[in-house]
């Protein structure tokens, strides 16, 4: 079976391009894919994405799948409203966690330092919906009345949010426990990359489970 797949960040750089054709056998597993895509991705900790979730490299690949290869993940500290190129406001996430049974907000906005501007790139349409979960997640966890994060994509200047993530809980001890939670695990699962210069920062391997 012939299959497109989607490049980001180093691997769109290396390819040249933003997706590949691969040719698979029938019932071939994400195992074989990797294996097959081994000179873009040599030297990197690459995982599948299959239809825009993490997949184990035992899962079987059909016809029709959308696959994505994604190289270690360094989001800032998207789709939707989640991501996107405008910037970031602090009023407007704060807003999506007022509840009267709040005690407590926590708002966290990473920005730009010491540079003039830094780059980011996602893979929206799994960014988005990967960034709701982590969310939900802590929401649950924690006990939070509501939780959200927004992630910037493209160049984002000196001073400026890349991500800006808010947590609201009767009280403060959840309401820091849950925000807290929220950005490691954005930028441990979401697929968005950072660059700064002429270089793609190291990340971590998201996992597939």
């Amino acid at each position: 079976m012939l299959v497109r797949v989607r490049l980001f960040a180093q691997l769109r750089e290396r390819a040249g391009r933003r997706e590949v054709e691969l040719e698979l056998e029938d019932g071939a597993s994400v195992a074989e894919a990797l294996l097959a895509l081994d000179d873009v991705a040599a030297g990197l900790p690459v995982v599948m994405a299959v239809n825009r979730e993490y997949a184990p490299a035992d899962t079987v690949l059909r016809a029709g799948d959308e696959l994505a290869l994604i190289p270690p993940v360094s989001g800032g500290a998207g789709g939707g409203e989640i991501v996107r190129e405008d910037p970031l406001s602090l009023d407007v996430v704060a807003a999506r966690v007022k509840d009267r049974r709040a005690g407590a907000v926590v708002i966290f906005s990473g920005v730009t330092r010491d540079v003039s501007h830094l780059d980011y790139e996602a893979y929206a349409e799994m960014a988005g919906p990967e960034i709701e979960r982590v969310v939900a997640a802590a929401v649950e966890r924690h006990g939070l009345c509501a939780g959200a994060a927004e992630h910037r994509v493209g160049r984002v200047p000196l001073g400026e949010a890349s991500v800006i993530v808010a947590a609201s809980a009767p009280h403060r001890a959840e309401a820091f426990a849950g925000a807290r939670e929220i950005i490691d695990e954005i930028k441990a699962r979401a697929p968005v990359w950072k660059r700064e210069g002429e270089a793609w920062k190291d990340g971590t391997q998201p996992p597939t489970g």
